[in-house]
């Protein structure tokens, strides 16, 4: 026959049990830094459609200024991207590895750049060039934010704070297979905030080199500065 302190004892320890068993059931929610890391690691190439908002402050009182645009984004790791601006007006964005072209259609004028002096300290580090959280953290510090709109958000701000960029976030979101790219807040030096939100998230499409490749039209103006 048992005693009442050995009943107590057992009790005690079929309780630890439980909650062992039950702790080891639980899964540790990932950081939006970790979320980032999952979504660079895992995404070689991806594509999707945008809509990009940006405001800018009023002047002298008047109230905030907006623009909107869309269109389709695509990348391929670790050197090259493509933004075609559909609406309102056509615009060609182009990192094909060495040059970073920018096509305005209406004006029929090429602004051609050296990509290695251009992208590290940029959004598009952070979406579509960099190859590790650990390789961003040479340009950025690199913040958890609070979860918002069902996203995982991080806050990026340049190590370099005399540039023309203030901070960045990216929302993060699981999806099937992977980390989805869901938007993207960008805030420059004179309070201009620009928002991409990314639809029809398509993770590791096979994408043409064509794609990443970009010759000036004939009779473009082409800027070098």
């Amino acid at each position: 026959m048992s005693t009442p302190g050995f009943a107590i004892r057992r009790r005690r320890l079929l309780l630890a049990s439980g909650f062992a068993m039950l702790g080891a059931g639980v899964r540790a929610q990932p950081t939006a830094i970790e979320q980032l890391d999952a979504f660079i690691r895992g995404t070689r190439s991806g594509r999707a459609a945008f809509v990009q908002t940006v405001t800018a402050p009023g002047r002298e009182g008047s109230a905030p200024r907006t623009k909107t645009s869309s269109g389709v984004f695509a990348f391929e790791r670790p050197a090259r991207f493509r933004f075609d601006y559909k609406k309102p007006f056509e615009q060609i964005i182009v990192a094909d590895g060495q040059t970073l072209w920018l096509y305005d259609v209406d004006l029929n004028q090429v602004t051609a750049r050296p990509q290695a002096q251009t992208l590290a300290s940029t959004p598009a580090a952070i979406v579509a060039t960099a190859s590790s959280v650990s390789a961003l953290q040479n340009h950025f510090v690199l913040e958890n934010g609070p979860e918002v709109e069902g996203l995982q958000w991080v806050l990026a701000r340049p190590r370099q704070a005399e540039g023309a960029l203030q901070s960045i976030r990216v929302g993060l979101r699981e999806g099937r297979g992977g980390v989805d790219l869901v938007a993207l807040e960008i805030l420059d030096a004179f309070g201009q905030r620009s928002t991409l939100r990314f639809s029809d998230f398509e993770r590791n499409p096979s994408l043409p080199a064509s794609l990443f490749q970009f010759k000036p039209p004939p009779k473009a103006d082409v800027l070098r500065p």
